[in-house]
């Protein structure tokens, strides 16, 4: 085990001289100038439509069909299919792959064309992750390679192979066709869509520029507690972001008002760093396009968070699709219409810019059509609503990275995403509007806008992200924690205690339960007031509830008394006979809540938030939720009461303020597609007037109804008479 990290700067300027243009990140760079300012027709497009062309397109789809279409749905900004994989326009690149349906004609370009006359933004899409034989023949060292060392053929079409994306494949050959494409049409930007290979990759040019950064061999495990996997992680983010700015650079050469646009991002199981994506990208699209399996509608807009929390104020798209996203891959399918408006709503109430995507210029089925040409009218007809400022949320939930990587490894998804998922659901339910902090952006411009801190099983923390925690706590904010938050470093090596263990008032005490049965909290009542602290309430009708699954061990400070929630063991659940506690009462805690300075912090040594997920028992929801009200100790900026499961959002505009309500009450919530919207009945409404402000106009931007208003105490109250999947209630300045 590897307990310290390498020299992280010295490792980075090896990189740098490891392979053709690899660079150290923004803000690592050595002389490096600022970037400069974007340009200005990144922040104008509010309505993305894409149209990715399939082979054979050429002379059989409708070009009229489409620009009619993009011009009916007040589309104003297109992404179109241009080369990479296969060439829709007539490239003179050595081996750059043309469109055999294509002959002498410019598909791409006569797409432009018609896009320009309708005064769209035109990005152009590329897909370097795979070639034709002629490549393989002439550059066979371009091919992705297994661990085995055979050359890797594409999964579904057996006939074309793998590209290596970190070697010259995309270095050279992809930088060539990304310049003839942007001298050629002046297009606003280049969109590449899996840019970043497809895998781990064994080939010459990994293995040497490898070794020159790190002085190790490819990586053979998955272990990110392995020396070489550790260095692999970050190394081949340095490739990739080297791979960026080449692809930049080239761009900005044939077109300097033009970027690339990297097909890149996400949460805390994403590759690439969101903090250096967010200084590198000056617009980003979410590319979650709808759910499969058990994703929650509200997903959209969790992916809105995520990638707001790295680009702050910059416009952001979210991708949909208008077909099925399963792992059986039906590209010509169509979704039911409440399926694609609920998706593409959740993403526009928290802030995505929507963007659909069509596979294929050649209909199939239609049904999708009226749909977006609704939802797009709609969002024209009330784009200035639409163009906010900044969310107006007081509880962000904090994500993590490196914990994913190097302290979840190869089960991340169970040990660091289910936690997050899980106190996003309660927060979903318990309609507190929030947003999401990468948790290398804890400094305190990035942290002003909050009084709450909720860290989901956050393990892997630095020294320094402590400190910016402890920080922001004096300052008087409130922290939320669970399970082993800071226990290891960012590198994911377990401490000796709890890196916030003077904020918990408890420490690591050495062990932890991975799989608790049956087991308990006790619900205890306070010795010297005789109530119970309000973390419990709710629960006044019972004495105890269930436990999760997993604990760590802990040891009150001395100071620490009169713990809310204290363990009931575990104990047999089998035979029948022998199902009663063994220790019907202990005194160690199972939360911790103190008052520290002016602010307030909460801590769960056990999993609450993965149990929730997996359990969504309603005691652990309340309990989630209490511990964010009570940390937070200041009034919400918007109360909905009423029944159903909504996600509530509350955003500034420039003269105006909207509260976004999603319906998403649904019996197929969890498991979709949904048939239909389920109506909800009166919603009541309480919105916080910010200070300074006074209201002249309130409005239902959705069933554009003129609401009985009353305003008492700072709030505007009003009752939304119904809700069938969408409501926005705006307020005019």
């Amino acid at each position: 085990m590897m307990d310290q990290p390498w020299d992280r700067r010295q490792f980075l300027r090896n990189a740098a001289l490891a392979g053709s243009a690899l660079a150290l990140p923004a803000n690592e760079a050595i002389g490096m100038e600022p970037a400069a300012e974007p340009a200005p027709w990144f922040d104008r497009p509010m309505r993305w439509a894409q149209l990715t062309l399939v082979e054979n397109d050429p002379g059989r789809y409708d070009l009229h069909f489409w620009l009619d279409y993009f011009a009916r749905t007040h589309s104003d900004a297109a992404c179109l299919s241009a080369g990479g994989c296969v060439a829709y326009y007539p490239t003179k690149i050595p081996l750059h792959y043309r469109s055999q349906w294509m002959g002498d004609g410019d598909p791409f370009g006569d797409l432009v064309a018609g896009c320009r006359k309708l005064n769209m933004v035109v990005l152009a899409r590329t897909d370097p992750h795979a070639a034709h034989q002629d490549v393989c023949d002439a550059h066979p060292d371009w091919i992705a390679v297994d661990a085995e060392g055979r050359k890797r053929r594409h999964g579904s079409m057996p006939e074309l192979w793998l590209t290596c994306g970190l070697g010259p494949y995309n270095f050279d050959f992809m930088t060539e066709v990304t310049r003839e494409i942007v001298s050629r049409y002046q297009v606003d930007g280049v969109f590449s869509n899996r840019w970043s290979g497809s895998g781990m990759c064994y080939c010459e040019h990994c293995r040497q520029n490898f070794h020159s950064a790190a002085g190790l061999d490819l990586p053979r495990t998955l272990n990110p507690q392995d020396p070489a996997r550790r260095a692999y992680i970050e190394w081949k983010q340095q490739r990739l972001f080297a791979l960026w700015r080449v692809w930049d650079t080239a761009i900005r050469g044939a077109n300097p008002n033009a970027r690339f646009i990297a097909n890149a991002g996400g949460g805390a199981l994403s590759e690439l760093d969101m903090k250096t994506i967010g200084e590198l990208a000056p617009v980003l699209f979410a590319d979650r396009q709808a759910r499969s399996g058990v994703t929650p509608p509200w997903a959209a807009g969790k992916n809105a968070k995520e990638y707001r929390a790295a680009m702050g104020p910059k416009p952001i798209g979210g991708i949909f699709s208008v077909g099925v996203e399963e792992a059986y891959r039906w590209k010509d399918s169509v979704q039911s219409a409440p399926e694609i408006r609920l998706w593409a709503l959740d993403g526009i109430a928290n802030g995505l810019r929507p963007w659909f995507t069509k596979f294929g210029g050649v209909l199939y089925d239609q049904r999708w059509l009226p749909v977006v040409e609704e939802l797009y009218g709609w969002l024209y007809r009330n784009e200035r609503y639409l163009r906010n400022e900044a969310p107006l949320a007081r509880v962000a939930m904090v994500y993590s990275q490196q914990t994913a990587h190097f302290y979840g490894g190869e089960r991340a998804r169970q040990k660091v995403e289910d936690h997050t998922l899980g106190y996003y659901q309660a927060l979903i339910e318990a309609r507190i509007p929030f947003e999401m902090v990468h948790d290398r952006l804890l400094d305190v411009s990035h942290l002003a806008p909050f009084k709450v801190l909720v860290l989901p099983n956050i393990a892997g923390l630095s020294d320094q992200q402590c400190r910016q925690i402890r920080e922001f706590v004096e300052r008087g904010g409130s922290l939320v924690a669970t399970h082993e938050t800071s226990l290891y470093s960012e590198w994911g090596v377990r401490r000796g205690d709890f890196g916030l263990a003077d904020l918990f008032g408890a420490h690591f005490d050495g062990g932890l339960d991975e799989r608790m049965m049956n087991s308990y909290l006790r619900l205890e009542t306070d010795s010297q007031t005789g109530r119970r602290h309000p973390i419990l309430a709710g629960l006044e009708a019972t004495g105890r509830i269930i436990n999760g699954v997993a604990r760590v061990h802990t040891k009150a400070a001395p100071e620490y008394r009169n713990p809310p929630l204290t363990l009931i063991p575990s104990y047999p659940d089998l035979p029948m006979e022998e199902v009663f506690p063994r220790v019907p009462k202990t005194d160690i805690p199972e939360v911790y809540v103190r008052e520290v300075g002016a602010g307030r912090v909460v801590y769960f040594p056990w999993d609450i938030d993965r149990t929730f997920w997996e359990v969504l028992a309603p005691d652990h929801g309340r309990l989630l939720r209490n511990a964010v009200e009570w940390a937070a100790n200041e009034p919400r900026p918007v109360t909905v009461e009423g029944p159903g499961v909504l996600d509530v959002t509350v955003w500034r505009q420039k003269e105006s303020m909207t509260v976004h309500l999603v319906n998403l009450t649904n019996p197929m919530m969890m498991k979709g597609p949904l048939r239909e919207f389920i109506p909800l009945p009166a919603q009541h409404v309480a919105i916080r007037v910010p200070e300074g402000r006074k209201v002249k106009r309130v409005q239902l931007l959705v069933s554009a109804l003129a609401p009985r208003v009353q305003t008492a105490g700072g709030e505007v109250r009003l009752t939304v008479p119904s809700l069938l999947d969408h409501e926005v209630v705006a307020l005019d300045f």
